[in-house]
């Protein structure tokens, strides 16, 4: 072989063929009776004297050790041969020794045994374990899935509102010489928006199972709760926001918890989720003007025939609403009946205290018939009962409302959103911003009407989103004169106060801009908000302005925790 290579293969087969020569020679040494291969020989011990008969069966297991290794030499010269025509099959069989030595030389030593022509081996592909998020881990057949952020938020109003970072939309201060809070401004930095919460996914016995809860630290009201503890350790209450579970086979589905009612607008579908709901980009913690929505113990069952139809009844929690939450006016009861009915109704501090009769029972059917295009309509049912001690009677009313919502991509990335609602005896679920009803001088209840919108437009581009809204809250007066005094009382009626307001508007336009998002790592955004509010009521007392406005901007820094939850099966 005149070649480089054939050169260097002769060398390096001869050396090989040396090494296993020595090798066998050392093993059948080994193997011979007599040698101790773990110990050796022992030093203490006596070493008799070879005899002649001990040197004549050395000689004889020296022969017999050169035809073994003999035998294995021819073995190993016909293998060289067959892994030469293996490995050159274009090459003579006629092949020098030399050069069958030298394939030989390179394939470890086999038992003898009928030769096989052996498969090329493949290499196999390495076997990578998905990637999983860090705060993504599994119990069970269960896959746990924290959620949250970590906020930090500035709030800049040209009027002292003095509602925290959430805006009272009912009770914006009017600016009159003798209004302290009007002439001043307010800033305040929180972190209560933070959010901390998990959400849990299992298949069991063929049935989708979502748990989830959320929590902040707004505290119910929004301001801390007890004394002035802001001014050291501004210990932020801990708060429930959502928590409930979620069950869904084939095309029926079952929720019970605490959550978003059925009545708060949906991105797509019908969902429980906060990423299909529609509560605005606002960053305002108390979300938006005009906004329908809910966040209370809820009964939903779902039917969806297929992927772009969704029905669902749901039954709520209710409660009888005169006003009060949220900034809002509340109603005035006639004055005969108005310490036995403090107990009956809700003014936004009764807490838990109003006998309700009925359930509210929401429909309400959704239709996305594609990506981009989702519209629903809702309707409402609504039970009050009054007791009027006085003559020991009961009264019963019943009222509603409906709800026409559209989200439409005009074009890419680019929406159009509008959610409409009226009612009679709704008012509650637009923010508490209009009652519910008011009281009639006999005890009997009178249903309060009243409307709202939220309609604008959102875009997106990469990392940057953008939006304006447009919201607006109509109520409508009810006025009830007192038969023996003539006295006025009800909501917006001649001489009320100028918190029972008849129309309250707000216009906002605001950003997002993520610096970094990634499902193994979280979020960094930054976000920002600029709002103008006006209010007008029904009444304008002497030497009131007929209306009062007020400015207001946000700036927030946020941290999304990373994760992100399993795909369903």
């Amino acid at each position: 072989m005149n070649s480089t290579a054939g050169w260097r293969r002769k060398y390096i087969m001869h050396f090989v063929c040396a090494v296993w020569g020595c090798f066998l020679l050392i093993a059948s040494a080994a193997a011979a009776p007599g040698s101790n291969e773990a110990n050796g020989p022992d030093p203490d011990s006596a070493l008799p004297q070879p005899s002649a008969s001990s040197a004549a069966g050395n000689q004889k297991e020296i022969t017999e050790l050169k035809q073994k290794l003999a035998e294995q030499q021819s073995q190993i010269e016909k293998l060289s041969v067959i892994l030469q025509q293996q490995t050159n099959p274009s090459q003579d069989s006629g092949t020098t020794a030399g050069a069958q030595a030298q394939v030989a030389s390179m394939v470890p030593m086999i038992p003898s045994a009928p030769v096989a022509t052996a498969s090329p081996v493949l290499p196999q592909a390495e076997h990578k374990e998905p990637e999983a998020a860090p705060l993504q881990f599994k119990l069970g057949s269960a896959t746990f899935t924290p959620v949250g952020f970590m906020d930090f938020t500035s709030v800049f109003r040209d009027t002292d509102a003095g509602s925290g970072i959430g805006t009272n939309f009912g009770s914006i201060p009017y600016r009159t010489a003798a209004s302290v809070p009007a002439n001043l401004t307010e800033f305040r930095m929180s972190l209560q928006n933070s959010r901390i919460g998990m959400r849990v996914d299992a298949t069991v016995h063929g049935t989708q199972v979502i748990g989830y809860w959320e929590s902040d630290f707004l505290g119910g009201t929004g301001n801390p709760p007890v004394g002035n503890i802001s001014v050291t350790t501004n210990s932020d209450a801990f708060r429930l926001r959502l928590y409930w579970v979620d069950l869904r086979k084939g095309k029926f589905e079952i929720l019970g918890g605490q959550t978003w009612s059925l009545m708060t607008p949906g991105r797509k579908g019908i969902s429980p989720l906060p990423a299909d709901v529609f509560y605005t980009n606002d960053y305002d913690v108390n979300y938006h003007l005009g906004l329908v929505w809910g966040r209370i113990p809820e009964f939903r069952m779902v039917y969806h025939p297929s992927d772009k139809v969704a029905m669902a009844l749901a039954l709520g929690n209710p409660e009888q609403y005169i006003g009060g939450s949220g900034g809002s006016g509340a109603i005035v009861i006639p004055t005969s009946l108005a310490s036995s009915y403090a107990s009956e109704l809700d003014n936004g501090t009764t807490v838990l205290a109003v006998p309700n009769v009925l359930p509210d029972i929401i429909l309400k059917f959704a239709f996305d018939p594609t990506s981009r295009v989702h519209f629903e309509f809702t309707g409402l049912e609504r039970t009050f009962r009054t007791y009027n001690p006085l003559t020991a009677q009961h009264f019963d009313a019943a009222g509603g409302g409906v709800e026409a919502n559209f989200n439409l991509e005009l074009l890419k990335n680019f929406r159009f959103v509008t959610n409409n609602y009226w009612s009679d005896g709704g008012g509650r679920y637009i923010f508490g911003q209009a009652p519910d009803l008011v009281i009639r001088s006999d005890g009997s209840p009178s249903l309060v009407k009243s409307g709202s919108t939220v309609s604008g437009f959102e875009f997106k581009h990469k990392s940057f989103q953008a939006y304006t809204y447009y919201g607006g809250v109509y109520i409508k007066r009810n006025v009830i004169v007192d038969p023996v005094t003539g006295s006025f009382y009800g909501y917006g009626y001649p001489g009320s106060a100028n918190s029972q307001n008849r129309g309250v508007q707000e216009g906002t336009i605001g950003f997002i801009e993520d610096f970094w998002k990634d499902a193994k790592y979280g979020a960094l955004s930054l976000m920002g908000q600029y709002a103008y509010f006006a209010r007008d009521p029904w009444n304008i007392p002497s030497g009131t302005p007929r209306e009062t406005h007020m400015n207001e901007a946000w700036l927030n820094l946020r941290y999304t925790l990373p994760g992100s939850a399993p795909s369903p099966k």
